[in-house]
């Protein structure tokens, strides 16, 4: 049975310290008035205002759009502004994002993201010819899912690469970026050579948790991973691409040679593909007719 006054108020317990503290970071506890509506965020403005002015949060806009507010509640990471505190049992643990350096308290440093977005090849649309250039509903589609992004980097934070391991990898943030690029139908920059090479898309074993964790529900392990992992396998390991740009060097320059010489290509390669498979049971066929 919860006791009247555990019914009025919520228990939190945060996660104190700053960057270069020579003490180890503590927990403190908080007894916080319980209202109708109340979000995480509503809890510690309430600990800033009445309970410890020292406590450090960043926030902004309080209506989940502006991403700031990013924290791990309970282990989870989430916006503190879209967290009711009805949505969770007990004790509410309020901590930093731990993928990213601690300023202090709830603050992260998230700088690092900027210098990744700074090197990812921007947008660079192709040169005009005389065609008539048309923008399709699903081209619109998907730019504006990936639009969505509000940049809490909370995928970032959940991300098991970014989180424990030491290696070059964007994170699922900036590869949702870059396939927003590559995916316009008016970009002429091919990002898989930098994706493999420097942003590190082979370390994504894709076990979808960034997609799980967005706040804005952006597909993003279906909609933006996968498709930049396949088109680096297109651009770097796929022998009939492979066969096909070594052969584009040496035949002329025009779209409808290009088009012929890959269909040529693709008949080629299925023809050899599937013949063990007709051969085989045609084989089998004719040996059984002539016993």
């Amino acid at each position: 049975m919860v006791s009247q006054q555990a019914a009025a108020t919520v228990r939190l317990k945060v996660r104190r310290g700053a960057a270069g503290d020579a003490a180890p970071a503590r927990y403190d506890y908080f007894e916080v008035p319980r209202e109708d509506g109340m979000v995480v965020l509503n809890a510690i403005h309430y600990i800033q205002s009445h309970l410890d002015p020292s406590l450090n949060a960043r926030w902004n806009c309080k209506a989940g759009r502006c991403g700031s507010c990013s924290a791990e509640i309970n282990g989870r990471p989430r916006l503190m502004c879209k967290t009711p505190v009805d949505s969770i049992e007990g004790e509410i643990v309020v901590e930093p994002m731990s993928a990213f350096p601690l300023i202090s308290d709830l603050v992260t440093d998230v700088t690092e993201n900027w210098k990744v977005a700074a090197m990812i090849p921007p947008f660079t649309p192709k040169t005009p010819n005389s065609r008539e250039w048309r923008f399709y509903q699903q081209d619109v589609d998907r730019s504006r899912e990936f639009r969505k992004c509000i940049e809490c980097f909370l995928c970032q934070d959940v991300c098991h690469v970014v989180r424990e391991h030491e290696a070059d990898y964007v994170g699922p943030r900036w590869v949702v970026k870059a396939a927003s690029l590559d995916m316009h139908p008016m970009d002429s920059v091919n990002r898989a050579k930098f994706m493999k090479d420097v942003g590190g898309l082979g370390y994504c074993n894709i076990t979808k948790c960034c997609q799980e964790i967005c706040p804005e529900h952006i597909v993003i392990t279906d909609d933006a991973i996968i498709p930049e992992k396949e088109r680096v396998v297109d651009r770097h390991y796929d022998p009939i691409l492979w066969v096909y740009r070594r052969l584009s060097k040496r035949v002329p320059k025009g779209e409808q040679v290009e088009n012929g010489v890959m269909k040529a290509l693709k008949v080629a390669f299925w023809g050899l593909l599937m013949a063990p498979v007709v051969i085989v049971p045609l084989l089998y066929l004719v040996m059984a007719f002539l016993r």
